[in-house]
């Protein structure tokens, strides 16, 4: 797998990924608030803040090119270039459990070490997630707090996470 810039085409593939409403909110939390995703939904939530110059989407593809694995980096605070947030972390469902995943955040991870000057990756992962959950950790992030996201599906449990690079 190899990491590069999103592009406008990954939109509807990634949006195909997310198969009911239960996974969108497990994606996203609450930053979409409808199911389903249209084929550019993805790209349209992303045009206003590739403009603050904070905010990087990435696509892992596969050897032939293929999207198979997708995350944003952003910048959580403006004014603090020290930490940045993973988010939108989500592997094609047909490779799942097959270590793409994991992959995809290592290079994500030397994406920030080569390229930003932020020493911390945080994210966030629901407790109804564990397998996300092991991933993560599988990589080096640990728990240091929690907060509650409310859902169509009721409040649910978000642990936050992060590492030191």
């Amino acid at each position: 797998m190899i990491l590069r810039a999103y592009t406008r085409e990954d939109s509807p593939v990634i949006a195909g990924w997310v198969k009911n409403e239960e996974e969108l909110y497990r994606w996203s939390a609450d930053r979409y608030g409808f199911f389903p995703l249209l084929p550019y939904s993805i790209d349209e939530n992303y045009i206003p803040q590739l403009k603050t110059g904070r905010f990087i989407p990435l696509t892992g593809i596969d050897e032939e090119g293929k999207p198979v694995g997708h995350l944003i980096i952003r910048y959580p605070n403006e004014n603090d270039d020290s930490s940045v947030r993973f988010g939108f972390v989500i592997v094609d469902p047909g490779i799942r459990g097959k270590g793409y995943g994991r992959e995809l955040l290592k290079l994500a991870i030397g994406y920030v070490k080569d390229n930003l000057t932020a020493t911390r990756i945080d994210l966030g992962v629901f407790v109804n997630n564990p397998k996300a959950r092991r991933c993560y950790e599988s990589v080096g992030f640990t728990e240091y707090g929690a907060h509650i996201i409310d859902t169509p599906f009721g409040p649910w449990d978000c642990i936050d996470m992060e590492m030191y690079i």
